[in-house]
């Protein structure tokens, strides 16, 4: 037998001569020419990667502004115009390196803030920790259903059937979902913040101005200039955003091999939550600043103000934002607390868990509805001096989150190559010192009433 006629045995079981199977090449179709990876399907497969991992960031930024800080951007508007527009730039450098460094945190370890500082610093820092977030929390989760009321005033609806709702309904969407519907709710609800740009453009502001103002500083030697700046800074880096966020990130399953997706997320959240501030004090700056009526003592008297000079529909909207602001935050800050907590005590949390799974975090994630929803419902209760307090507990808090993430990101056991470099730390501690000292001077100005 000639080679060519030599059998071959395949697979399974029956012979071929290598001349057949040449045969049976020459009858293949040519294989397909392999299209090379274009920009454009990098692009793509970029995107699709980034909206994988986008949410945590960017929800946590977004619910910064919640009814609290929409009176206080209502109130720098309303009070001095254009003119404290400045103080959003070094606030959204504040924000985008504090919120980087726990976001940072969570992807590389796995843990959550309470969790580290517990293993890191003890069960006496953490029960301080818990003690004070909780303290603080309580008052700001009533202050959210306060301007849940307000907002929904507007719309005729009574607080009495308003916050029972609204509680219930940030109740079910967190216990009853799991961690990725959750998210997709919260994203939706974030997209409704843009209602205050639109409303912003149909107050007709003046532009150019409002960008000089944005750009160049100005100072005032007035007290209460000194003051809405210490607040409208104060109010952005707080506690809760640390734990929320670290603990989303990990609750996500984010880690270093996709954290740079992540880290674009949460400084695309700091920008456009501060975007957002941007457009609530252009709004009342060309409106309510040129009335004779510019104290605002809430939210929801900032939406009404608009009407006369922006018309129904731009009040309308702002009304719509301050209900959304305050329905977010109350289902997150809660969330904040239970996971602060629970980590702190080694309990299981997260939403992904099944009640029966995580007793503990969904007991306590209910307590703090109920009691803050309740809180509101009592009629008479001071609830301004809770909001004041709340203040208090979260300034005497801060310096020790900040200084204890930046104790953790720089420990190379925790953080190895991704702990702070000398840079990094030079801007973050002086980012650090600058809010506590900040928040010593609105805690100062809160408790003399300066």
């Amino acid at each position: 037998m000639t080679a060519a006629l030599e059998p071959v045995t395949l697979k399974y079981g029956f012979h071929r001569t290598r001349k057949m199977r040449k045969a049976d090449t020459l009858r293949r179709p040519p294989a397909r020419r392999q299209r090379p990876f274009s920009s454009f399907s990098a692009l793509r497969y970029r995107l699709l990667a980034l909206l994988a991992v986008i949410g945590p960031g960017f929800i946590t930024a977004n619910v910064d502004n919640d009814p609290g800080g929409i009176l206080v951007y209502s109130q720098a508007g309303a009070k001095y115009g254009y003119m404290l527009l400045w103080t959003l730039i070094p606030t959204t450098i504040a924000l985008i390196v504090v919120q980087e460094m726990a976001a940072r945190m969570g992807a590389i370890t796995g843990k959550g803030l309470s969790d580290l500082i517990r293993e890191e610093f003890g069960l006496r820092m953490t029960f301080f920790t818990m003690a004070v977030l909780g303290l603080a929390d309580f008052g700001n989760i009533a202050s959210e259903f306060a301007g849940l009321a307000t907002g929904m005033g507007i719309f005729g609806i009574s607080k009495y059937i308003a916050v029972p709702a609204g509680a219930l309904l940030v109740w079910l969407v967190i216990v009853r979902g799991s961690y990725k519907p959750v998210e997709r709710v919260l994203l939706i609800l974030s997209m409704i913040y843009f209602a205050y740009p639109v409303s912003a453009i149909l107050a007709h502001p003046d532009w150019k101005l409002a960008l000089k103002d944005t750009l160049v500083p100005q100072f005032n030697s007035d007290p209460g200039y000194i003051v809405m700046i210490v607040a409208l800074i104060g109010t952005t880096i707080t506690p809760w955003m640390q734990f929320y966020l670290q603990a989303s990130v990990v609750e996500k399953g984010i880690s270093k091999r996709n954290y740079g997706l992540t880290r674009i997320d949460v400084i695309f959240g700091c920008i456009v939550t501060d975007v957002i501030a941007f457009f609530i004090v252009v709004a009342c700056a060309a409106t309510i600043f040129h009335s004779q009526h510019r104290e605002i003592t809430d939210a929801a008297e900032a939406a009404r103000a608009l009407a006369p000079f922006a018309g129904r529909f731009a009040s309308l909207l702002f009304a719509i934002g301050l209900v959304n602001a305050a329905l977010m935050s109350a289902a997150i800050l809660p969330l904040a607390t239970a996971y602060n907590i629970c980590e702190g005590l080694g309990f299981e949390s997260g939403i992904d868990r099944r009640f029966s799974q995580a007793k503990i975090f969904y007991s306590l994630y209910t307590i703090l509805i109920v009691g803050g929803a309740g809180f509101v419902l009592i009629p008479g209760l001071p609830l301004l001096k809770v909001m004041v307090i709340s203040q208090v507990a979260n300034g005497i808090l801060l310096p020790f989150v900040l200084i204890f993430m930046l104790k953790l990101i720089n420990r190379e056991r925790l953080m190895g190559e991704y702990r702070n470099g000398f840079w990094g730390n030079l801007i973050a501690g002086s980012t650090s010192v600058v809010m506590v000292l900040l928040t010593i001077a609105l805690i100062y100005n809160s408790i003399t009433g300066a």
